[in-house]
């Protein structure tokens, strides 16, 4: 058995108590100090944690369905399934400042969560030649620029970004609104074989969760959170496509989408993203390159005279950053013994030489 089991069980069932989401997990978390002290909890203590009512501490107090659980585990290990809960080192860092981002994730296949480059791909079910062009073409242009795909493996954009990037061997993920024991839409079981050989499948949805209505918009935050820039080929004004791109907003992703002839349905919500100014305009992979700073002429050689330009303690600074992948300025001053404000002039420092780059939530990373 996995070492990690006792802990994994207890992180499983407490998805499975009624009425207990992830916001809520994580504030019980964070006032019982442990995922199993949360079941061990008195309900008087339980009562005081925000969010936490007469209803909720009783489902907790006299939850008892274990076996679930357990079976959850024995299809994790059949299966070869990697987890990832929100308190472990190996969760996506793209994910750990959003409020209401999955405690638990379980992916199948081989992929990186935490690449350098992440683009999301999203789109209309209903696909025009004219969007199954581009994102064939998009995908096409990426390959050189080292990056990895996410989608929502759903029939149009979303299935021809993932079949893209098969074709051009691209690592890309497809994240899923139900359990890993099945796919959705079932004409694309082949193709998910094909990604958990360059990629994989992601889901916080335990076995046996149908692809319900309610689920794709969770689906969508998820695509939403690990893009860090999200394009959208075609989408209605009412699409799942322009949902996730409403998400992304609402976490200071990059958007862009594709503008289209104003009389085309499937066009309307990309040049309404554009209008109202949620969205950039892309035409093909160099502007998005360029949005992102992406660019590789001449950036390793430019690194390189920089990096025997710091001094020792700048050098020191981005080991450390580089060894983390993603850390807050406040973790930061904290393990390093520092203030906040001398650590904020020396991260600036970095970041205009072009060796960090900021992100949401005063975060840094290697640039």
């Amino acid at each position: 058995m996995n070492p990690t089991t006792p802990n994994l069980l207890h992180q499983i069932a407490l998805k499975m108590i009624p009425g207990i989401g992830d916001v809520l997990i994580k504030n019980l978390i964070s006032y019982c100090g442990s995922v199993e002290a949360v079941f061990k909890e008195r309900k008087s203590k339980l009562l005081k944690v925000p969010g936490i009512g007469e209803v909720l501490a009783q489902n907790i107090v006299s939850f008892k369905n274990f076996k679930a659980a357990e079976q959850e585990l024995l299809f994790i290990d059949k299966h070869q399934i990697k987890t990832y809960f929100y308190l472990d080192e190996n969760y996506p860092y793209r994910l750990r400042d959003i409020a209401d981002a999955p405690c638990l994730l379980y992916g199948l296949g081989n992929f990186d969560l935490n690449p350098t480059r992440m683009v999301g791909i999203v789109g209309t079910r209903k696909a025009s030649d004219y969007g199954r062009a581009f994102t064939q073409q998009l995908v096409e242009e990426l390959k050189q620029h080292h990056v990895q795909v996410v989608s929502g493996l759903a029939a149009g954009i979303d299935g021809i970004a993932h079949k893209a990037c098969v074709q051009h061997k691209i690592p890309n993920i497809g994240i899923l609104a139900h359990g890993l024991d099945r796919i959705y839409p079932s004409m694309h079981q082949s193709l998910a074989k094909k990604m958990i050989e360059c990629g994989g499948l992601l889901s916080e949805f335990p076995s046996g969760t149908n692809p319900d209505r309610e689920n794709f918009p969770k689906r969508n935050r998820i695509v939403a959170g690990l893009a860090d820039v999200l394009i959208l080929p075609e989408t209605a004004i009412k699409g799942g496509a322009r949902i996730t791109a409403e998400i992304a907003y609402s976490y200071n992703k990059e958007i862009m989408a594709v503008p289209g002839r104003v009389s085309d349905y499937y066009s309307q919500g990309c040049n309404y993203l554009i209008q109202d100014q949620k969205a950039l305009m892309i035409t093909c992979a160099a502007d998005l390159i360029a949005l992102m700073g992406w660019t590789n002429k001449n950036k390793d050689v430019k690194k390189l005279d920089l990096f025997t330009q710091l001094t020792p303690q700048q050098a020191q600074l981005i080991q450390y950053i580089r060894a983390k992948v993603k850390i807050g300025i406040d973790e930061m001053a904290f393990e390093l013994c520092t203030d906040t404000g001398t650590l904020a002039l020396q991260l600036l420092e970095l970041e205009f030489m072009g060796l960090l780059r900021s992100l949401p939530g005063k975060c840094y990373e290697i640039n």
